[in-house]
């Protein structure tokens, strides 16, 4: 079982860099995909990266591709998020999830969540 805490986030402006950080309590963070969603207010959860227990495949929603970063370090049990060339349309409530198998998009899929960061992105 894993239990995720994101932080990082803030308010910036338009142009700005963020990275947020999921740490996962547990010794098993490694036997977990992870991956980043985030919700804007009156808007559905959406996906915005996703990463393989290892490390080595990623995945971006189309909106993050060129400007965001997804990592992890298997040995701080930490995912990373680094946005860059933030837009006010980044602004949204960014929640980290975890899961035994990597299911993309699917949010429904992943068992396990953190309580979100508040990314704020003023124009």
């Amino acid at each position: 079982q894993v239990q995720p805490v994101e932080s990082g986030g803030g308010l910036v402006q338009a142009g700005d860099s963020l990275r947020l950080s999921c740490a996962a309590s547990g010794r098993t963070f490694s036997n977990y995909a992870m991956a980043w969603f985030r919700q804007a207010p009156g808007k559905e959860r959406e996906f915005v990266a996703g990463i393989s227990r290892s490390g080595d495949s990623t995945d971006y929603a189309d909106s993050a591709k060129g400007r965001f970063t997804i990592s992890r370090d298997n040995a701080k049990n930490t995912m990373y998020l680094q946005m860059n060339s933030l837009k006010p349309e980044d602004t949204a409530v960014y929640y980290c999830a975890a899961a035994r198998t990597y299911y993309g998009s699917s949010s429904y899929q992943y068992g396990y969540w953190g309580q979100g960061t508040q990314v704020t992105v003023s124009s």
